[in-house]
């Protein structure tokens, strides 16, 4: 990364990679510590979501496959950290480099991504491999609760949104297809880096194929293998559509028509008057060009309350191109015309504009939402209550349990203990178990990375199929 001043650091250097107050724990576990096993799980509950899709930790994995500690490193944090005020434990380091080649000594264990399973159930398991490096695992909680506290809560998200936009097309359309372009990523811009996007946009990728943030394309590629993961239509902004001025307003979109005679094209039409826009302009002076098209106009609202004016403008819509009236009841626009609302969307909004909708007739297929800082920037670890906790140490060849139980939390911060693992219950479910206590064969949490080394890759195709076995197949 391009630096500005003289003596720059390295920002690829994996031993910055943490808390700060984590260089002091290797002189703070109990002597004869051999290994100690940690966990990852959501504790709780997010208004109403209770299930957590378990989603990528395999970009983080690639990463840390990626990871030669050097001699270099060791010699360029030592004196930074001791600036810092503290020691960076060189005994162990030096340990990777001689004797592991710089790849990191730990197992991790996981979920297969796509899974979803209730909060308090572990979604990830680390052990040190080397009893040499009992204190690798807890180093590495900065980098891997990061890795999947985010991803999970976008993917669990938007699985959650695109759900109820389903189960509303079925009650009003009698059919949920093309659900998956429903609800499209216009968080790109909203998101506090590229890399956030990228990730955040991938993660919702495993519910819907629509998206405007191009990065996570990139990510979905090569990450998981996708050759294509989402898709996207030519759409205006503001800036174009008011290039010519409210004079011109009518001739730039007659221009996007000629522009684009088929396929998909959306454009903003609240520049001016958007009831204007779209009774005059699209419903009379380009209605004959809109029907002559071979693709589908969507007409995107940008202000005002979409309580009112998602209905409204699809009401008058209809009063220009007509509609059908579907066999559960609800009218359905001329399909030469659709909507989309990006703006004031999130995940309540969505459901209260849907719920309205249906109150006044309107099928959800009339309508496709853009979802923006509500969904990948509008979340945090807490959404979910998300933490990384030591649950066992081994000394002298025995485990020994490693929890919190503190009073003022009054059993909210409770963790778990011994080695946790996962298993479906008698009806199903899934389960936290200790892992003596699973038969042998039946943990969840599968081996994903050893030694340096990736295990068990998996493809976006695979986990789709986990998290909608309906749409993308077994």
């Amino acid at each position: 990364m391009t630096a500005l001043f003289a003596q720059a650091l390295n920002v690829q250097n994996p031993l910055f990679d943490t808390d700060s107050y984590k260089y002091s724990h290797a002189t703070q576990y109990p002597q004869g510590t051999d290994y100690v096993s940690s966990y990852i799980e959501p504790r709780k509950g997010w208004d109403g979501i209770d299930d957590v899709m378990f989603f990528g930790l395999q970009v983080e994995l690639a990463k840390l496959a990626k990871i030669r500690v050097t001699q270099a490193m060791i010699d360029e944090a030592a004196p930074v950290l001791a600036a810092h005020g503290l020691s960076l434990y060189v005994e162990g380091w030096q340990r990777i480099v001689d004797a592991h080649a710089g790849r990191l000594p730990v197992l991790i264990e996981a979920l297969p991504e796509g899974t979803l399973a209730p909060v308090g159930v572990p979604q990830m398991r680390i052990q040190n491999t080397d009893p040499a490096c009992w204190w690798l695992p807890s180093f590495l909680e900065t980098r891997l609760l990061r890795a999947v506290w985010y991803p999970s809560t976008v993917a669990t998200l938007s699985h959650y949104v695109v759900g109820k936009i389903r189960a509303a097309m079925i009650e009003t359309d009698g059919s949920d297809e093309g659900a998956e372009f429903k609800l499209h990523d216009f968080g790109a811009r909203g998101a506090s880096s590229a890399q956030t996007a990228a990730l955040g946009g991938l993660a919702h990728l495993v519910s819907s194929m629509g998206t405007d943030t191009a990065m996570a394309l990139v990510y979905a590629r090569n990450f998981y293998g996708a050759d294509m993961a989402g898709f996207s239509i030519p759409a205006t902004e503001h800036s174009t559509m008011t290039a010519m001025g409210e004079d011109g307003e009518l001739a730039q979109m007659r221009d996007l028509l000629a522009a684009h005679p088929s396929g998909l094209l959306a454009c903003v039409s609240d520049s001016y008057d958007l009831m204007r826009a779209v009774r005059d302009y699209w419903g009379d002076a380009l209605k004959e060009a809109v029907l002559a098209r071979d693709g589908v106009l969507v007409v995107r609202p940008d202000s005002g309350d979409p309580l009112q004016i998602v209905p409204d403008v699809i009401e008058a819509l209809m009063a220009k191109f007509g509609y059908t009236t579907t066999a559960q009841g609800y009218r359905l626009l001329n399909e030469k015309v659709r909507v989309i609302q990006g703006d004031g969307v999130n995940r309540f909004s969505i459901v209260e504009i849907m719920k309205v909708m249906m109150q006044r007739g309107l099928a959800i297929g009339n309508i496709a939402f853009g979802m923006g800082g509500g969904l990948l920037q509008k979340v945090d670890r807490d959404c979910f209550g998300y933490s990384m906790k030591a649950s066992a140490l081994q000394r002298g060849g025995v485990w020994h349990d490693v929890y919190k139980d503190p009073v003022t939390a009054e059993g909210a911060k409770t963790s778990k203990r011994g080695r946790q693992g996962v298993m479906r219950s008698d009806n199903g479910a899934m389960v936290a178990r200790r892992l003596e206590n699973i038969p042998e064969g039946a943990d969840a949490l599968c081996p994903v990375f050893r030694d340096g080394r990736l295990l068990n890759v998996q493809t976006l195709q695979e986990v789709r199929q986990r998290a909608w076995p309906d749409k993308f197949g077994a």
